[in-house]
């Protein structure tokens, strides 16, 4: 700036106008007058620039900052580190698959095994629902006949049998009824086939699973909810109940 302020105040002098006469004699003692100055011209400006070449910059001679220097690398690791994401989710998608198949088939053996027992079990339970109809009826039968008629009244060793009150016939039939029914029983009970009667001994306490209560009565030396009567004798194949009880209750409250 200095420079090209010289510079303008060089070119304003050098186009002055001459001063008046030089010849003319100036008077001692007085003070001459110098003709007052024309306003410069007003040039164009002119702009000067420096021979020397400026150095180029090359952006990428800059040496690269830390926050470019990680995203390089960022973008260099990228494809491999999600490929790695990938294969790793695929083997935990895969491992997931696997259990979830073995606990399936685990489950399918479990129940399939379980369905061939019970079909082992409960194969003839039609037929043993059947068949109770028929034991029933040679219980009834059994029971049909009196103790009287089984045993001679008389029991005295000298009396000749002849004179004995008793059905010889009968006994013998009795006999064998019962015997064709423990054969029977225990036929049924090798298949698993078996018949409770709760008013045996003592008396069960009432199971509404095994029992059904048809009626309800007080008895003297029996606690509330006891069976003390057996209508028909239940039925079970495998702990599995085919046929409940019909029992009489004990309410004495």
């Amino acid at each position: 700036m200095i420079q090209r302020s010289l510079l303008r105040h060089v070119q304003a002098v050098r186009h002055l106008p001459p001063y008046a006469s030089r010849t003319t004699p100036i008077k001692r003692g007085a003070t001459q007058r110098l003709p007052a100055l024309s306003s410069p011209q007003r040039l164009p400006s002119q702009r000067y620039y420096s021979a020397a070449a400026e150095p180029a910059t090359n952006p990428s001679s800059e040496p690269p900052s830390s926050s470019s220097a990680s995203s390089e690398a960022q973008e260099q690791e990228d494809p491999t580190k999600k490929e790695l994401d990938t294969k790793n989710r695929e083997i935990i998608d895969l491992k997931d698959r696997y259990l979830r198949s073995v606990a399936d088939f685990r489950n399918l053996q479990d129940r399939t095994k379980r369905d061939v027992q019970s079909a082992r079990d409960f194969a003839i339970q039609k037929f043993a629902t059947d068949l109770i109809e028929s034991v029933d009826n040679l219980d009834r039968a059994l029971g049909t006949v009196p103790a009287s008629k089984l045993a001679p009244q008389n029991s005295d060793p000298d009396t000749p049998p002849e004179s004995k009150e008793y059905n010889k016939d009968l006994a013998n039939l009795y006999d064998g009824l019962k015997m064709t029914e423990r054969i029977l029983m225990g036929t049924l009970k090798k298949h698993g086939m078996e018949r409770f009667d709760p008013s045996e001994g003592k008396g069960e306490m009432f199971n509404p699973n095994l029992h059904e209560a048809t009626f309800q009565t007080k008895v003297d030396g029996k606690e509330d909810g006891q069976v003390f009567m057996t209508q028909q004798k239940g039925f079970s194949l495998n702990g599995r109940v085919l046929r409940a009880a019909k029992v009489g209750v004990v309410k004495n409250s």
